[in-house]
């Protein structure tokens, strides 16, 4: 996702994101716990840091956006 479309949320819709990532997060770190593989392990490794980095960024626009 670009910095723009982070930008462009209203604050509801950016915490509701943020909300979803979150879940994302803890889904995907119970599907490594029961994933057998390291192809399935690396796959799911590289979500969560995919997600991880999106939540990330999330949040500091939200942070920057609450100090105005």
């Amino acid at each position: 996702m670009s910095t723009e479309y982070g930008s462009s949320l209203s604050l509801d819709e950016l915490n509701d994101r943020i909300a979803i990532l979150e879940g994302n997060i803890r889904q995907l770190i119970e599907q490594a716990a029961a994933a057998s593989g390291e192809q399935n392990e690396a796959r799911i490794a590289d979500r969560i840091n995919q997600q991880n980095e999106e939540l990330e960024r999330l949040l500091k626009i939200r942070e920057a956006r609450q100090k105005k």
